[in-house]
């Protein structure tokens, strides 16, 4: 059945059809441009049964990193980080404070409000301290503790919430796809629990999400799972062993263990993302294609020019078809949404 994508505003009370089987304008949000030309070209080439770059359905594997893809990457910092800086800094129900959570925390914030540096390899200093973060929270309350938070507006925005804060052009790319048969999956370096909760209102099947990740364990669990048997009145909890960080080339582990296919597409927005799309397109059996999304719009959206100026001269140089916001983008966020000075 194909999936009419509905964005729920921040007022709550009006809903956006993105698309439905009986509009075949599926771009209304996208400027004619030249990344939208190749994606539709491509996608009509290759489900033509009588194209010699034909791609049977099963084989229709698109892969889409989220923040700063689909999922506004709310610069300076990313949804997981902000949620780690309430964790650490201000969540009154974070009694036991690990010194490790809260440092990161506190880099986080000094980062965003006054422009201090993070530390090196700071993707996984956050890793780690994440993991012991959210330690001992079942599967549930995870879920919930994330979505209550993403019901805030983000900073440097009204008119949305962290929850409904999508590019409305690549939520018009999901329904494209998969009304030709593509079967997407999101490939993020965020924990992948926490982009199942953002990603569940879009309909988006939870086993299509693939993400940083903690080992759990049984509620009454001790010792190794291979001795151990949950029993019918437990439930799953997270702990603090750090099993993967889903970047760069490790999400292309990832996706050979979880999917088992190369990709024919990939979208990504960060160097983190090359290795994917590298693997796509070193498709040895179908003609494939890699997109990154370039932050190049300082009006309605929060950008580093000159480090998107940078990056985008990179990738055109490895072959990547380069998404303009500030140019393919007839908007971003939707109406009513406005980018503001940053508050805190």
């Amino acid at each position: 059945m194909k999936r009419i994508v509905a964005l729920v505003l921040a007022s709550g009370s009006s809903l956006i059809s993105l698309t439905s089987c009986a509009d075949p304008k599926y771009f209304k949000s996208w400027n004619d441009c030249s990344a939208l030309n190749e994606l539709k070209t491509y996608v009509k080439e290759v489900t033509n049964i009588n194209s010699k770059y034909y791609i049977p359905k099963e084989d229709r594997i698109a892969t889409f990193d989220m923040d700063g893809t689909f999922l506004g990457e709310l610069y300076p910092t990313y949804f997981e980080y902000n949620l780690l800086e309430y964790r650490g800094l201000d969540d009154p129900t974070y009694t036991e404070k690990d010194p490790s959570v809260v440092s990161a925390a506190q880099n986080i914030r000094d980062f965003v409000r006054y422009g201090v540096k993070l530390p090196d390899h700071f993707d996984m200093v956050h890793a780690y301290a994440a993991a012991k973060a959210y330690s001992g929270m079942s599967v549930a309350e995870f879920d919930k503790y994330v979505k209550d938070f993403a019901k805030q507006a983000p900073y440097g925005f009204t008119g949305m919430t962290y929850l409904t804060s999508f590019y409305k052009p690549m939520l018009e790319v999901f329904d494209y796809l998969e009304e030709y048969d593509f079967t997407y999956y999101v490939v993020s370096g965020s924990d992948r629990f926490i982009c199942r909760s953002l990603t569940e209102g879009l309909g988006i099947p939870s086993n299509r999400v693939i993400g940083m990740d903690v080992e759990l364990k049984a509620s009454s669990q001790e010792g190794e799972g291979v001795d151990y048997t949950m029993g019918v009145d437990e439930y799953l909890v997270r702990t603090d062993n750090l099993l993967i960080k889903n970047l760069k080339t490790n999400k292309v582990k990832q996706i050979e263990q979880e999917i088992g296919k190369v990709p024919v597409l990939s979208f990504g927005n960060s160097s983190g993302d090359c290795a994917m799309h590298n693997y796509c397109m070193s498709n040895q059996q179908y003609k494939s294609k890699a997109f990154m999304l370039v932050a190049d719009d300082d009006v309605r959206d929060h950008a580093n020019l000159i480090e998107g100026a940078r990056r985008q001269a990179l990738w055109e140089k490895a072959g990547y078809q380069i998404i303009s916001m500030k140019n393919d983008f007839k908007t971003i966020y939707g109406d009513g949404v406005e980018k503001v000075d940053f508050v805190f």
